[in-house]
């Protein structure tokens, strides 16, 4: 088996920090016994569930930046790092838009069209994969991605600090984000549909 090169350590670390973060949020910790105190900030409350979720969710979205860096700088792109990669960004995103809207925390929306696009864009990676095409990201689906891991740390945070002026920057960002999926989802369709319809 070939070894794998730092890039895909991170990733694989950042699949295994999703997943943590998962088990974090849904596990019924008062079953067994465990209750994480709220704490509050002002007049705001915020558990320390979701303080510890929100913080490892920062190291794993630093880690999605890093290893993408580490890998085109040093030349170590290889197709298991693409795999993981998109395996880990479904479980860390995907996995905990679920797990918010679910407890309502955010609409039920965002993760349905962010979901859905997902679904279209990553069919249409494949179908011009297997023709040997490789459709390039747009700059806006890069701005798409920030707002989503921002908005959904300050989700987690409480909204704290926007929230202590009654400023609703997460609600705004994640808002913000699935507009920008549904656009740089249909220019990612627009530029790879020459090789859809072949």
């Amino acid at each position: 088996m070939k070894k794998l090169n730092l890039p895909n350590k991170i990733t694989l670390g950042r699949i295994f920090l999703g997943i943590i973060i998962l088990i974090m949020l849904v596990l019924p910790w008062y079953h067994l016994g465990i209750e994480f105190p709220t704490y509050l900030v002002g007049n705001i409350p915020i558990n320390l569930k979701y303080i510890i979720a929100g913080i490892l969710f920062i190291i794993a979205s630093l880690s999605d930046f890093l290893d993408g860096y580490l890998a085109r700088k040093n030349n170590m792109v290889t197709d298991f790092g693409k795999v993981a990669d998109a395996i880990a960004d479904k479980i860390l995103v995907n996995g905990l838009l679920i797990i918010l809207a679910y407890e309502r925390m955010i609409s039920i929306i965002i993760p349905v069209v962010i979901i859905t696009r997902d679904i279209i864009v990553d069919s249409c990676k494949m179908i011009s994969g297997n023709n040997g095409k490789v459709v390039a990201a747009s700059m806006l689906g890069k701005i798409k991605t920030i707002c989503m891991m921002v908005g959904l740390v300050l989700t987690l945070f409480s909204n704290l600090p926007f929230e202590l002026i009654s400023v609703p920057m997460s609600d705004f960002l994640l808002i913000m984000a699935t507009i920008f999926s549904v656009i740089s989802g249909y220019q990612y369709y627009n530029k790879a549909k020459v090789y859809l319809f072949k």
